[in-house]
């Protein structure tokens, strides 16, 4: 009985230590991702352009964004849960 609270305990506390590394690295992420594409770009003021109705900027940007996001998560849930099995 011991080993399986053994097991339990580890599993709690590799997905909670996962879980706050995931946050870290997620905001991280939307800290830096945002500065990269306007380096990437420039030529346009991005803050400026989505702040004046430009929907064209707004959509790029924030389709930039989202797919980072969505990227991240999953390398991120996938490390999770291979420290989980490991």
């Amino acid at each position: 009985m011991a080993i399986v609270w053994d097991n339990v305990v580890t599993g709690t506390v590799f997905t909670i230590l996962g879980a706050i590394l995931g946050i870290l690295f997620m905001l991280l992420g939307v800290l830096i991702i945002p500065r990269i594409v306007n380096m990437l770009t420039p030529n346009i003021d991005e803050e400026r352009e989505i702040i004046r109705g430009n929907q064209a900027v707004a959509r790029y940007f924030g389709g930039i964004v989202q797919a980072t996001i969505i990227g991240m998560s999953i390398i991120i849930g996938a490390a999770i849960i291979a420290g989980l099995l490991g």
